[in-house]
């Protein structure tokens, strides 16, 4: 009576609107002063009113589905969702059940992290012919040694150098990147492999060294600590060559240099190709890298920043790295040479100083264009020196009390350099500056107020010089060297790096930082 009084909106003392309608008046009357004593509506109803307390309004609401858990989907389903988690966290999910530790052994579920992850695009399916699986080739090759994938600078002396650890296949391989040779500084970059690392058998990944001409032979890889490794070769003699030294010299010429020794007509430049044959020699059984990052990009940046080639004299091609620093561009070397060693900044390009060359005829004129370069370099000079009387100033307000604060006068940045550009002009090297390519680009967007880095042999008596740098395209730009009377040329590297990019602007800074250091 209790519920059904409920339904119907009626109280249960006044029953139910449709036995109230069948009985007559007397009968109605009657029921209504009877008390109701149904004992099953009294349960009833003490049970929706538990329920009513219970959830409150949610009484009103559907009951909510049965929960599912994941143990009940078919294992079909389970390998998709497992298939698509990374593969870092497969581990921890083989340790909930033995249904889920059973499911992570298919290889469906690794084949697929080996490609999302790594790159691997080989038909994996070749691998159960050797016994060795994806899920092998992914924890014993590819995340074993996922640390070391990206560019590296390895550690040699003064020269440094550029190496790209890559996915390549069922290998994990060190690529050794060289400039092209002497002085063709726009064809592509050359490279040999170093090293590599697969899987020979279900164990363990074999590592091999690649150097020399005798094939692959047995070597070792060690991560020392973050962001640096080294490798070894156990087999030098597999370095060696029949006709000793000699022969191996002139092997390393061609592949170096390009050329022989008696193409070579300068004294002093086979003076350097001897020292840096016999200083790299002594590193071909063991090297240490340490990680390098590309330069973070910004669309106001004046051209993409990257990696180029630059033609550095009788040292030959070498590798930098352009960046840009809000007002400042600089390029870092990323090889180098007995005079100014890998990891120093050659070059230094103040963004606020643009340079308006002279019209052709007078750019031929090398007195025009140092006069016009030292006039900046002198107004540069003498800003230096007001801002270092006003900091002696600013410091001795402090020690005696606050003054009234200056206003500081914003400088234009890297974003005013980009929007300077213009169409293309005439560009000609002056007369009496020398350049190893003279296939240089005879027009230029601009130009600004540079330094260059120089020195005597062995990094002695570094000074900072003025110089011209001139921006040819998107893919390169030159700088004039004013004290040397020479010209550098430099073109983009256009190779594509995986992992290379860095984790934020302040890691690249600080590596910057560290490469300087070391190679000082």
């Amino acid at each position: 009576m209790a519920v059904c009084a409920r339904l119907c909106g009626v109280g249960p003392s006044r029953g139910c609107r449709r036995r109230q309608q069948r009985r007559g008046p007397a009968e109605t009357a009657a029921a209504d002063s009877e008390p109701d004593t149904d004992l099953e509506e009294e349960r009833i109803e003490a049970g929706a009113a538990a329920l009513c307390g219970e959830w409150g309004d949610r009484s009103a609401s559907p009951s909510p589905p049965p929960r599912c858990s994941l143990l009940e989907l078919p294992p079909e389903l389970l390998v998709e969702i497992f298939a698509s988690l990374p593969g870092t966290d497969l581990p921890s999910l083989a340790q909930v059940c033995t249904k889920f530790c059973r499911i992570l052994h298919n290889d469906t579920i690794w084949r697929r992290r080996c490609r999302e992850e790594y790159g691997v695009c080989e038909n994996l399916r070749k691998l159960e012919i050797t016994g060795v699986s994806c899920r092998d080739v992914y924890a014993k090759l590819l995340h074993r040694y996922r640390h070391i994938l990206g560019l590296w600078q390895p550690d040699i002396g003064p020269y440094g150098g550029l190496l790209n650890v890559v996915v390549d296949g069922l290998f994990i391989i060190g690529w050794m990147y060289l400039p092209p040779h002497d002085p063709h500084v726009d064809d592509p970059m050359r490279f040999k492999p170093l090293f590599r690392i697969h899987l020979m058998e279900r164990k363990s990944a074999t590592v091999e060294c690649m150097y020399g001409h005798r094939g692959p032979h047995n070597g070792h890889i060690q991560i020392v600590k973050k962001d640096e490794f080294s490798t070894k070769c156990n087999q030098t003699e597999h370095h060696r060559m029949s006709g000793g030294r000699q022969e191996e010299f002139r092997t390393w010429l061609r592949e170096e240099w390009g050329r022989t020794l008696e193409d070579i007509f300068h004294e002093h430049m086979q003076e350097l190709i001897l020292m840096k044959f016999i200083y790299t020699s002594q590193y071909d059984n063991c090297l240490t890298y340490r990680r390098i990052y590309l330069p973070p990009s910004h669309p106001d940046d004046l051209i993409r920043p990257g990696l180029f080639k630059g033609t550095y004299g009788s040292h030959g091609l070498e590798i930098v790295m352009l960046s840009f620093h809000g007002k400042h561009a600089r390029a870092t070397k990323i090889t180098g040479d007995p005079n100014i060693p890998a990891g120093q900044q050659t070059v230094e390009i103040d963004l606020t100083r643009r340079i308006e060359l002279p019209d052709v005829e007078n750019l031929c004129n090398f007195n025009e264009l140092s006069r016009i370069v030292l006039e900046v370099h002198e107004q540069v000079r003498q800003e230096q020196q007001q801002q270092q009387q006003q900091q002696q100033e600013d410091r001795t307000e402090d020690d005696e009390g606050a003054g009234p604060p200056t206003e500081k006068v914003r400088e234009p940045g890297n974003e005013e350099a980009a929007a300077l550009k213009e169409q293309p002009v005439q560009f000609v090297l002056p007369v009496g500056v020398s350049s190893r390519n003279e296939n240089y680009p005879r027009t230029c967007r601009m130009c600004f107020y540079g330094t260059g880095l120089i020195a005597g042999h062995g990094f002695t008596s570094p000074e900072r010089t003025p110089g011209v740098f001139i921006l040819f395209d998107d893919d390169r730009f030159g700088f004039i060297w004013l004290e040397l009377k020479s010209f550098s040329l430099y073109s983009r590297v256009q190779a594509t790096f995986r992992n290379a990019d860095a984790p934020s602007p302040q890691a690249f800074e600080e590596m910057l930082k560290n490469i300087q250091s070391l190679n000082s």
